[in-house]
């Protein structure tokens, strides 16, 4: 734990000297507006919170949930047999395979690890208007740490929060395009296409009477909707992914942003099309978390809207008008991700999470997996 007590600690703390322009271009080098010493002190502090990041996640050694099962998939792609994981995970791993002569799925995770970081990170400075804050939630809500768990999930994840841009533009091409590279890794992410484009409407009574009739038919044909599941996803019939559930956690997150954002509805977020959009993930969100918890993986749905909360929340807090009332709005809010992650590292050495012990193939060699041990 204190390999990620101190990196969490060195990555807050250069975070903190990041500040963006009040006009930015996207560009974390502002070579077309002349180079300031921000713009020099904000490259340096990124490249190295990237640096460090990447170098914990791609020195890892069987740490993560998954880390020994994709292994053991890299080595069945390699043997051309059938593995269960999408073309695009597939591909990666047989072509870097190929060219390192060997199994180096070592390699195989460094590059996951990448450009996961990369979209997360990229997505956060393009989009975010508090870059600290919003890096200070990606960290302590376990993001980062759950990507070493959970690679092509949250690879997908990351290529959905960096997507937000080209939605919020009105770029659909570039946004299905990059939604559809996500699918070659990690399907799941093909729902955020009827999601954001459902939060970018203009949303009416008439529609939010209907959603909220669906909600309630949630509650009496979850078997129908069931059948309608596995027939999009039959690799889930009758395996445990059908058994549900749902976070009070989340509900309690998606409940208090609901709150925080109502208080500043009329004079923030009605008329502003990019809070808007944040606004409708995150009820979508709230809703799926209540009325959707019979279907299978919600939380992995759920991510892909509540994702946006590392960008709805630092900038409604900058909205605050009252200073008191922002200081206070904001200490409480690094408080409550200080304990969610002091809850998650406290069961991070649990089935499902795994990221505990910290271990690196510098120090450590990987256990035999299921084909080398023959059963």
């Amino acid at each position: 734990m204190a390999v990620y007590l101190i990196l969490t600690l060195l990555c807050l703390s250069l975070a903190l000297l990041v500040r963006k322009r009040q006009v930015n271009t996207g560009r974390l080098l502002a070579v077309y507006q002349g180079m300031t010493r921000q713009d020099m002190v904000n490259l340096i502090a990124i490249f190295v919170i990237f640096t460090a990041l990447f170098a914990v996640s791609a020195l890892r050694l069987n740490v993560g949930n998954d880390y020994a099962k994709y292994v053991e998939f890299m080595h069945l792609v390699y043997s051309h047999a059938y593995v269960p994981t999408e073309a695009g995970f597939n591909a990666v791993t047989y072509a870097i395979y190929y060219l390192c002569g060997f199994e180096n799925y070592i390699l195989v995770f460094a590059v996951f690890a990448f450009f996961t970081l990369w979209f997360f990170i990229k997505g956060m400075w393009q989009q975010s208007e508090w870059f600290t804050f919003s890096f200070m939630m990606f960290m302590l809500l376990g993001y980062y740490f759950q990507s070493i768990s959970t690679v092509r999930y949250y690879l997908a994840l990351g290529m959905a929060l960096y997507s937000i841009r080209y939605v919020l533009k009105g770029d659909f091409p570039r946004f299905l395009l990059m939604i559809l590279v996500g699918a070659l890794f990690h399907k799941s992410i093909l729902v955020v296409l009827p999601l954001y484009i459902l939060a970018m409407l203009p949303w009416k009574k008439w529609m939010m009477l209907l959603a909220g009739a669906f909600c309630i038919s949630c509650l009496f044909l979850q078997d129908l909707y069931l059948k309608i599941v596995i027939i999009l996803y039959p690799s889930y019939k009758d395996t445990e992914y059908l058994s549900g559930g749902t976070s009070v956690v989340n509900i309690v997150r998606c409940a208090a942003v609901l709150a925080f954002s109502l208080y500043l509805y009329r004079d923030v977020i009605k008329d502003n099309r990019t809070y808007s959009f944040y606004f409708w993930c995150n009820n979508m969100a709230l809703a799926l978390y209540i009325f959707g918890s019979f279907l299978p993986i919600i939380s992995r749905i759920g991510y892909y809207l509540t994702v946006t909360h590392i960008l709805f929340v630092p900038a409604l807090i900058l909205k605050v008008k009252d200073d008191k009332k922002r200081q206070l709005i904001t200490v409480a809010s690094v408080i409550v991700c200080l304990l969610y992650f002091a809850m998650y590292m406290r069961g991070a050495a649990n089935d499902g999470v795994r990221v505990l012990p910290y271990q690196t193939f510098l120090f450590h060699e990987m256990p035999m997996t299921l084909s080398e041990r023959g059963y």
